[in-house]
């Protein structure tokens, strides 16, 4: 079995604890052994491999065997998602970061059922982001995926103005996405509709910022899965998979 991982800031010293929330899981749930391998990661690309020396109530005390750290992958992808209604937000953030997705941003779109307003916004990006965080670890990633703040539709035209190539999944395009031209750096960000798909509107929008729409598929996906399915796609044609 591949050594779980926990989060923590501190990874620095020969010898390490792991306190708070991750140690109560590690010592508590996970019922972890002295003896047993570990890995901690802050998140953004830093790992220490460890040794559990000594579990206490609530923390383990590790010995650290070696340190080192994960670049980046190149292109970056961003997933667009539009807010879909019910947990399915949460069911696509999980997928997308079990995949490897690297930013997702959370779009208010004009056919979107749910919308982020109020205490509304704090909730969601709290579920969102413990999401991304639980998924990231059972996933084994050493760089989390980034879920930003909810994003207007003028918001998302500067971010596909502004990508290596921007990229929108709709239902009449008459190009595959599986044939696009792909860069081999910088960021490709694709957008999913919600349950309602993408507007004419917003679809003059995105392409006028120099957006391409793309055709996923043959059938038509729920805005959940629409978004690991062309990760799925995407990574495997520039190599990341």
């Amino acid at each position: 079995m591949t050594a779980p991982v926990f989060l923590s800031e501190e990874l620095d010293g020969p010898e390490l604890t792991l306190t708070g929330p991750e140690g109560r899981h590690a010592a508590s749930v996970r019922r972890l052994r002295a003896g047993e391998r570990v890995d901690l990661t802050d998140g953004a690309g830093r790992v220490a491999e460890c040794v559990v020396r000594e579990v206490l109530k609530d923390a383990l005390r590790l010995d650290v065997l070696g340190r080192y750290v994960v670049e980046a992958a190149q292109p970056r992808l961003v997933v667009v998602q539009g807010l879909p209604k019910g947990d399915r937000g949460e069911l696509a953030v999980e997928m997308m970061t079990e995949a490897g997705v690297d930013v997702i941003v959370p779009w208010a779109a004009g056919r979107s059922i749910t919308q982020w307003k109020g205490d509304k916004v704090a909730k969601g990006l709290h579920k969102w982001r413990s999401t991304a965080r639980e998924a990231g670890k059972q996933a084994r990633r050493f760089h989390l995926p980034e879920v930003t703040e909810p994003a207007s539709t003028a918001r998302v035209e500067s971010l596909l103005a502004g990508a290596a190539l921007g990229l929108v999944l709709h239902e009449e395009s008459a190009e595959p996405l599986s044939g696009v031209a792909l860069p081999p750096k910088g960021d490709i960000v694709v957008v999913v509709g919600p349950e309602g798909g993408v507007s004419e509107e917003e679809l003059d929008r995105f392409t006028a910022a120099g957006a391409v729409p793309v055709l996923l598929g043959t059938t038509v996906l729920r805005t959940s899965t629409a978004g690991v399915a062309a990760a799925a796609v995407l990574f495997t044609r520039t190599g990341r998979w």
